[in-house]
């Protein structure tokens, strides 16, 4: 149990390193709690949630051993959760790995064997569970930050489904500052992570409050010149106009221009409606709708980022219009002589926009005036970003220096930042080597940004969630201030209304549920039935201590000898008694497999199936067909708009499909899924017939239908089945039908390195010419290949090169 050093002020245990957590009342407190039930941990930004998790793993291990497992949705978090684990625990580093799609599938099965602490993103781990790569059974903890994340199909549902199911010694953590703007919603991540608990601290409690510094939130207000509005009023004229057309075809009865998005989304699925019916109108209609849809993004740039923003966009629509295939909303948008004039006035426009006074204005004072050291500037577009960067370095740096924060993707013609660069850029501005970090949202979850003297919102954000995270960024260590400019008369105030009633909303709400923890816990207990039987005990799990919650409990005990606890820590493999690292609760010894192909993993259909009792999954990557169910039966799943994009377009890829699967497999089977088959398109029923027909009788496929994405798991497992228990079928990912062509034993050859799949595999062979001259090849003349990156590149010369040992 863990003690607390009063001379050090540092809470001391077995499994931490000493001296190294600072001793704080709120946070023994929820770990108390969190020990012992599932629990929802609400603490605001920056008052240690993770250090809350960490507690609660120190005690599993000591009290149960076996592993933990912490989810965070980004790469830059789970690296930052590891190495403030690696720093905190009293176990040996190697012992604590990370799980990315950067470490390779069979390496990352191996980890999870021999380490004690996984930290990872959960599609990696949702991936693993579905292809049978880990075992839950032998975790004790699981830890899913920013779990306000934990709606809809997001990984972390599926792998608390599954951890609830599979794990001998379920423990569950949540953790978010922004739980949900209502009960309905934080009662839906308790739902649907199996949560019991729910601990709320605000910055309210005297115990958080002693940690805490009152944060001044300012909100600006500026005026748009006469040159931005002019701007704005031509293009809101096309906005009318093409309202008004819209207004004609009945499906919306305003012309105004601030028309609400909600209403928009209306009008498009009545056009829906129309183009079902095949009425040629819902086709007009829908372009007249992307075009305004287009000019409200121009007036949203120019009334709130800025005209620079308002210029790159106009640039890369003409660059749009102008390529091949490019829409005729597009075309005829850059075509409008009041667009066009619209352009012009933003080419010649030479002022800023008057929100870059302001930002100049704050920064000045609080690096100035003030004496601050760091300031974050929040943005929405990676444009103004980039504009606000240049801004300050080339106006202002002769005062100081600014460097922009953005995602990793690449977007519209602006570079993103690699992992590697995003950390860079941390460092350095924690290390004070820069003043101003100008970043899109990428910096609001979680990681680990520097405590900040000022918060500059450019814009308000319409969400109370990213409301809050944002404002977490100061008022940590000291005073904090957070500025939102609002432009007046736009949808800057409609975004500002918005997000302070939600955030007042969201906070009252945490009262609330602080207040009635009780009922809220019983509602909870109600509607987990289900969920905590999946566990096979009914009582939801996790209570392994008979100790009670609360701080007293959690810091007092039996510690038991040190030496013998920091010996056992050391040991990654071990479990102790009671944890079986092999056991599983579901009993799949007989189980029929199913081999998936990775790249049907949007679909939850080998999700559905690996979570079945009797059902065992392998992901792969295939070279024919989406499942393979035996040694003569492979399936391609389309749905009915992928079916019919066929058929209406130039891609005939499917009939190649089906033809390679005929090659390898004796029953290729096409299952067509979903409704309205012959309604969903303007496709001639007999068109259709035709092509059902060419797979039967040409491809000699079978052509199944199915309802949805449930009919289709069914079915599968129920031709598995048939295939692997009544014909005594085995399961073959190369078929058994017909021999390989030379070319096809090339293509199989050269796929099987490193897994790199048939469509790289015939990249290598096209670039080399033979099987031979790939397997030579050098890391830098692989890496010219088009598909082939560095990491695939140092796969292949891996298994080429290196000795062979059994």
């Amino acid at each position: 149990m863990a003690t607390t050093d009063a001379a050090t002020n540092y809470v001391e245990h077995p499994y931490l390193s000493p001296s190294f957590i600072e001793r704080r009342l709120y946070q023994i407190q929820l770990a108390g709690t969190a020990r012992n039930d599932h629990t929802l941990v609400c603490l605001p930004t920056g008052l240690g949630k993770t250090t809350v998790s960490l507690l609660v793993t120190a005690e599993r291990f000591d009290d149960v051993g076996g592993k933990s497992l912490l989810l965070a949705p980004t790469k830059p978090l789970v690296n930052q959760h590891a190495d403030f684990y690696r720093e905190a625990l009293s176990i040996p580093d190697e012992d604590i790995v990370v799980f990315t799609g950067e470490v390779r599938p069979d390496e990352r099965s191996e980890l999870w064997k021999s380490s004690k602490v996984i930290i990872a993103t959960p599609q990696v781990v949702e991936n693993d569970i579905v292809g049978g790569r880990i075992d839950l059974g032998p975790v004790t903890h699981v830890t899913f930050d920013e779990c306000h994340r934990a709606t809809g199909d997001y990984a972390y549902n599926y792998i608390a489904e599954r951890y609830h199911a599979d794990a001998n010694d379920p423990l569950v953590t949540g953790m978010s500052a922004s739980p949900g703007g209502d009960k309905e919603s934080i009662l839906e991540v308790c739902e649907n992570l199996g949560l019991h608990e729910v601990e709320v601290m605000t910055e309210e409690d005297s115990d958080v409050s002693t940690y805490t510094h009152d944060t001044e939130v300012e909100w600006v207000r500026v005026q748009l010149p006469d040159e931005i509005i002019e701007i704005r009023d031509a293009l809101n004229e096309v906005i009318s106009d093409r309202l008004e057309r819209l207004k004609d075809l009945g499906v919306i009865n305003t012309t105004r221009p601030d028309v609400s998005q909600k209403d928009l989304n209306k009008v498009r699925g009545q056009l829906q409606k129309l183009i079902d019916n095949d009425q040629s109108e819902g086709y007009q209609g829908m372009s007249a709708h992307a075009e305004v849809m287009k000019l409200r993004r121009a007036v949203e740039l120019a009334e709130t980022q800025s005209v620079e923003s308002l210029r790159r966009y106009f640039e890369r629509q003409r660059n749009s219009a102008r390529s091949s295939g490019a829409s005729k909303a597009s075309q005829r948008m850059v075509s409008e002589p009041k667009v066009q004039e619209a352009m012009r006035k933003a080419v010649q426009y030479e002022g800023r926009h008057p929100k870059f006074q302001k930002v100049r204005t704050y920064v000045a004072e609080t690096l100035g005036l003030n004496d601050g050291e760091r300031i974050i500037v929040f943005t929405e577009s990676r444009d103004t970003a980039e504009t606000l960067t240049d801004f300050f370095n080339d106006e202002l740096g002769n005062q100081l220096t600014a460097r922009r924060f953005v995602g990793q993707g690449d977007k519209d013609g602006s570079d993103g930042m690699t992992q590697k660069e995003q950390q860079d850029a941390l460092d350095k501005f924690r290390a004070g080597e820069f003043e101003v970090l100008v970043s899109t949202s990428v910096a609001e979850e979680g990681l680990d940004v520097p405590e900040v003297d000022l918060v500059l919102f450019y814009e308000p954000v319409p969400t109370a969630v990213r409301s809050i995270q944002r404002k977490g960024r100061t008022g940590r260590q000291a005073q904090g201030q957070v500025v939102v400019l609002l432009a007046e008369d736009t949808r800057d105030e409609a975004y500002f209304w918005i997000s302070k009633r939600r955030e007042d909303e969201m906070e009252e709400e945490l009262r609330k549920l602080k207040g009635v923890a009780k009922e809220v816990e019983e509602e909870l207990d109600d509607s987990q039935q289900t969920l905590g039987s999946f566990g096979g005990d009914g009582d939801g799990g996790g209570k392994t201590s008979e100790v009670g919650h609360g701080l007293q409990e959690f810091e007092t005990g039996a510690a038991g000898d040190t030496d013998d606890a920091e010996d056992g820590a050391g040991d990654g493999g071990s479990e102790p008694d009671g944890v079986v690292a092999t056991a599983r609760k579901r009993d799949n010894s007989d189980a029929v497999e199913i081999v998936a192909d990775q790249r049907e993993l949007d679909a939850n259909i080998a999700r559905d199936l690996s979570a079945r009792e009797g059902v065992d999954v392998r992901l792969e990557t295939l070279a024919v067909g989406d499942y393979v169910l035996s040694d003569r039966v492979a399936v391609e799943r389309k749905s009915v708009s992928d079916f019919l994009d066929t058929l209406v377009g130039s891609d005939r890829s499917m009939f190649e499909q089906v033809g390679d699967m005929n090659r390898h497999y004796a029953r290729p089977v096409v299952i067509i899924e979903g409704d309205g088959l012959y309604e969903e398109r303007n496709v001639h029923p007999n068109a259709i017939r035709g092509a059902v027909s060419s797979l039967a009788v040409d491809f000699g496929a079978s052509v199944l239908r199915t309802e949805d994405e449930a009919d289709t798991t069914d079915l599968l497992e129920v031709i598995a089945t048939r295939e692997q228990e009544v014909a005594q079928r085995e399961v073959s990912v190369h078929g058994d039908k017909h021999a390989k062509t030379l070319a096809e034993q090339q293509e199989y050859v050269v796929a099987s390195i490193a897994d790199i799949g048939p469509v790289t595999a015939r990249a290598l062979l096209s670039e080399f010419e033979t099987v031979q001259a790939v397997m030579t090849a050098s890391k830098d003349d692989l890496m010219e290949t088009e598909g082939v990156g560095e990491i695939t590149a140092d796969r292949i010369r891996e298994v080429v090169s290196n000795e062979y040992d059994p």
